[in-house]
């Protein structure tokens, strides 16, 4: 059964058992800050376990891509660990448990219908405690016991050690089933299931507490479940990973074959390369933060598997259409992206390079180091620095150092290494699954609020909760609370921050009572209003008259609205490439992100705003409807990749140009934006731009800024009328570099009496003229001519000059071409004076700089520099 096959089939089969089948989520959680990636089937479904918010459904099927790095040095040496991998899962949210799951999934493996398993060749492994679990795999599946395998907590509990150490919360025992292919010799875990039933409550013992409703989690892992039934030895010999193999192998130039030592990093390049793929297509890309640092890393360890295979180019790159080849029937979105995608891989691959190269050179130094002492390895602390420092990774100084017969100290790098983790900390995904505040206990008891804000800026609400210091409180009164305070109500008209569109600001009130609101955020299908209580006093149940500020909420929607023509003049201008990855909409300001590799020219920016003022003067009507995703996505509407998006959408559409899925506040038709002025456009991250743009009110006083500063350019300049300006600074500019063409001339003229004066007062040994002089106030152009002047009038002169410019030092020496053969050296000198003002330099034999952070030691390095001179000669 080839691997696409497989998926579908274990959908199908799972929704013939009730299960709603559900898209896999997005591979970086925006809303979830607690991973950087999706770690598991289940993590789009915390609410659901967690009893959070309506729940539309108890059963599901997914299938779900996944990113894991916790063992990522076995991957490509082991048959079956991955980063990036799919996992197939069936979830129950308090409906069916352990009889169920367990009977669909021998069903699902066993029946000929389906998979079609010997069942002689499956085991299973059960927590110790779990009797249930142990007897319905025996007595109703008939599992023989000597199949079935009593585990321990560190085992067979989810999660691991949950039941003697912890975290407190929702937990439960396991049962994993394993298939075992030739004649039993191997050992394959394809499918775990976990069954949620206690609480668990401090410490041992009865801190396991049984929860109102039980839930049931499996996981099965596609790629594993796949080289079973094709009967490889490992995943990556399955039809679409082998694929891809086998073009990385053709990409690097070497042929592949699993045994061969290059087989492995053939198969760590292709898993790296897939999950590069998938995170640069959801917007990404390479970085020094967070999950942004996870794909640099990923990416440079795949092309250092290249690199120490003999391919010393960028290759990456041109492995994403192969990816989009194996991976386009369950996710077609990322044939979409291939040339940025590509675009961004090349770019990070070139700079990577370059760091390789500036790395060697002090790899070399430490190599040479460690040489001289006797040493049979490389220091710890020395790999790490080239590590942290240069990003020089440990391999490539292991693979490096292996090759000169020498060893790195990996035990004092992993400490170090560890340390340097400790430091920087990470999100614990467990602990907010389990975690219950006040917020989690609110959803229990409450519906989720209704928003009235796209027909009313107005609305009158029910107050169903209010949080106050970290928890729930039944009334508060206007005075006491330092903090900010959320109130929840049934319904209101205040957007929640979402879709970069801030939230909005405003007041609930009563008769006596008067709630500022600052902030609206959302949490679930809960809309938080934040603030403070001015007036009176808050109660549950009470009613209150929900304002938003209408004048901001009217800018944000100019802005809003002109996101959606920015977009659409940038696709119009630079092409489909163009796409969003990002945005921030705020009252008449916006900020828009796309991708594009290099910087708008001054032309297109002015055509993506000619595109944008003519759509807004045309006046095209802008029309809202919820529709189903597939709908949406069948009429064209464009959404930003990596963006969640429930299965009922709100479409936008603006006249015949523009359609796009959108959760904001807009306009009813262009005309309102009134005018739209970009005014800064720059980079903000590899392959990602981003434009400032103003509307409305705020458009219109940036212009007249722009005017009045014009004007009193103009008046400073004396041009009398403003189409004057250009003549009038060209004139200035000409009488500019006439008069420092006549300060060069006056200054060239010093410069050669300094000359003179030098080379007559200056030292004699062996014939050559030792100039050291100590310049001040010169700059480093000066610091150069009065070198040309010295060389031109002295035969054979070797000098070392000297200044300081912002508390800095500027060192310069030269020798002339004559000197050169006799040994003597300009960049030697600077490289003996530089170390006495605590800096360095180089160059060329004839002429060398070096700079310094020490002023007060400049007379001292030109000693020495003079020094070295006189040694050279007299030797």
């Amino acid at each position: 059964m080839k691997t696409d096959e497989l998926r579908e089939n274990y959908l199908s089969f799972f929704e013939e058992k009730g299960c709603v089948r559900r898209p896999s989520d997005v591979l970086v959680p925006r809303d979830d800050r607690t991973v950087l990636f999706t770690p598991a089937g289940m993590n789009q479904f915390k609410d659901q376990f967690l009893g959070v918010g309506k729940l539309e459904f108890t059963r599901a099927t997914t299938c779900q891509m996944c990113l894991r790095t916790g063992d990522i040095q076995n991957v490509g040496v082991t048959a079956y660990h991955h980063t990036f991998f799919e996992m197939l899962g069936n979830f129950s949210f308090g409906d069916y448990f352990k009889r169920e799951a367990i009977h669909w999934a021998w069903e699902y493996l066993t029946d000929k219908k389906w998979l079609g398993l010997d069942p002689n060749l499956l085991s299973v492994t059960v927590y110790k405690e779990d009797d249930e679990a142990y007897n319905i795999w025996h007595d109703e599946i008939k599992l023989p016991s000597n199949r079935i395998s009593r585990e321990d907590e560190h085992e067979n509990f989810w999660p691991a050690g949950a039941p003697s150490l912890g975290p407190d919360g929702v937990c439960g025992p396991c049962s994993e089933i394993f298939y075992h292919p030739n004649g039993g010799k191997d050992n394959v875990e394809i499918w775990n299931l976990v069954f949620t039933q206690f609480n668990r409550v401090g410490d041992p013992p009865n801190n396991l507490k049984p929860l109102p409703k039980k839930n049931i989690d499996t996981g099965m892992g596609l790629e594993r479940t796949a080289s079973v039934l094709q009967g490889v030895r490992s995943n990556f010999e399955i039809d679409t990973l082998k694929q891809l193999c086998l073009a990385a192998a053709d990409t690097v130039g070497i042929g592949y074959e699993f045994e061969k030592p290059t087989g492995r990093p053939i198969r760590r390049i292709s898993d790296h390369v897939r999950a590069i793929t998938f995170s640069i297509h959801e917007g990404v890309n390479p970085g020094s933060e967070k999950e942004s640092y996870v794909v640099r890393q990923l990416l440079r360890r795949a092309l250092l598997e290249g690199y120490l295979l003999g391919k010393h180019e960028p290759f990456l790159y041109q492995l994403v259409p192969a990816v989009v080849e194996i991976m386009k029937t369950p996710y077609p979105d990322i044939a979409k992206t291939v040339a940025n995608v590509q675009r961004t891989i090349k770019d990070e691959e070139e700079q990577f390079l370059g760091v390789i190269e500036k790395g060697l050179t002090r790899f070399e130094g430490f190599l040479k180091n460690a040489e001289k002492q006797g040493l049979s390895e490389i220091s710890g602390e020395d790999a790490f620095d080239l590590h942290q420092t240069d990003g020089f990774l440990i391999e490539l100084t292991e693979a490096l150092a292996a090759k000169n017969n020498i060893a790195v100290d990996r035990v004092e790098f992993n400490t170090l290494m560890k340390r340097h983790k400790e430091g920087s900390g990470s999100g614990a995904f467990l602990d907010s699954v389990m975690s219950e505040g006040p917020l989690t206990a609110l959803h229990k008891t409450t519906s989720d609020t209704v928003f009235k804000g796209y027909e009313t800026t107005q609305a009158e609400g029910k107050l169903i909760g209010i949080i106050a210091e970290d928890r729930l409180v039944e009334s508060m009164i206007e005075k006491g609370h330092a903090h900010p305070v959320v109130v929840v109500l049934d319904q209101t008209p205040f957007y929640a921050e979402a879709g970069g569109q801030v939230g909005d600001i405003g007041f609930l009130e009563a008769d006596g009572v008067k709630f500022e609101v600052i902030n609206t955020q959302k949490n679930g299908g809960l809309i938080l209003h934040i603030g403070h209580l001015v007036q009176g006093k808050l109660e549950q149940g009470q009613a209150l008259k929900a304002k938003i500020v209408e004048p901001r909420r009217s800018g944000i929607q100019r802005a809003h609205s002109a996101t959606h023509l920015l977009h659409h003049a940038l696709r119009t201008v630079l092409g489909e490439n163009a796409m969003q990855r990002g945005s921030k909409v705020e009252e008449d300001t916006l900020r828009f992100d796309f991708s594009h590799s290099k910087a708008l020219t001054p032309e297109e920016i002015s055509q993506i705003e000619d595109i944008i003022n003519q759509r807004i003067s045309e006046g095209a009507s802008v029309s809202t409807e919820l529709m189903k995703l597939q709908k949406a996505r069948e009429l064209g509407a464009m959404a930003l990749f990596g963006e969640k998006y429930p299965d009922n959408v709100r479409v936008v559409q603006m006249g015949d140009f523009s359609t796009e899925l959108c959760g904001g506040t807009h306009l009813s038709n262009t005309g309102q934006v009134g005018l739209c002025k970009i005014v800064n456009e720059e980079p903000v991250a590899k392959g990602v731009r981003r434009i400032h743009a103003l509307t409305g009110s705020k458009a219109l006083e940036k212009t007249r800024e722009t005017e009045k500063l014009l004007q009193e350019i103009a008046a400073q300049l004396k041009a009398p009328r403003l189409d004057e300006l250009p003549q009038r600074i060209h004139q200035l500019q000409e009488e500019l570099r006439e008069t420092k063409k006549q300060l060069l001339k006056y200054s060239s003229k010093s410069l050669a009496g300094t000359a003179d004066e030098l080379l007559e007062r200056a030292p004699t040994v062996n014939g050559v003229k030792i100039v050291a002089y100590h310049a001040q106030d010169a700059s480093r152009d000066q610091l150069r001519e009065l070198a040309d002047h010295l060389r031109k009038k002295g035969k054979q002169v070797a000098l070392i000059l000297g200044t300081v410019i912002d508390d800095k030092v500027a060192l310069m020496a030269a020798v002339n071409q004559d000197l050169i053969k006799q040994g003597l050296k300009a960049g030697d000198c600077v490289k003996a004076a530089a170390p006495v003002v605590g800096g360095g330099g180089g160059g060329r034999p004839d002429m060398a700089e070096a700079g310094g952070k020490l002023p007060e030691k400049l007379d001292d390095a030109l000693s020495t520099g003079a020094d070295y001179y006189r040694s050279q000669l007299e030797g």
